[in-house]
């Protein structure tokens, strides 16, 4: 069975970190380009960050550029996104993603073949 599982997630006061882990099964990450998305309650789900299949390119959304970082692990076949200064309004379901190539529409979620079923992430103030 071809899936992404997130993991990592749980409950963080203000200025704490967390580190979500993105781990392929039934296929190799190594030919994919990874993004994170989350959705907040009620609100739409938005990209967070895009890391390109090697690593070397990666992008991340204004709200969380400087405090979130993507990295990957292809001998491991997981992609992790750690995430510090954390703040209330990083509150919600974060979501790993595949897609065969890199490129600027990679936050907007467009083209993505595999996701993940979300790992909740709750930072209290």
């Amino acid at each position: 069975q071809l899936q992404l599982v997130e993991s990592g997630g749980g409950w963080v006061q203000s200025g704490g970190s967390l580190r979500l882990s993105c781990a392929a099964s039934g296929f190799s990450l190594d030919d994919y380009t990874i993004g994170w998305f989350r959705q907040a309650p009620g609100k739409e789900r938005k990209g967070v960050s895009c890391i390109s299949d090697d690593g070397s390119m990666s992008v991340y959304a204004n709200a969380v550029k400087g405090r979130f970082t993507a990295s990957r692990d292809n001998a491991k076949n997981t992609v992790y996104l750690q995430m510090n200064a954390l703040e209330p309004e990083d509150t919600a379901v974060y979501y790993c993603a595949a897609r065969r190539y890199y490129g600027g529409t990679c936050m907007g979620a467009y083209d993505m073949k595999y996701w993940g079923n979300g790992t909740l992430v709750t930072v209290s103030s």
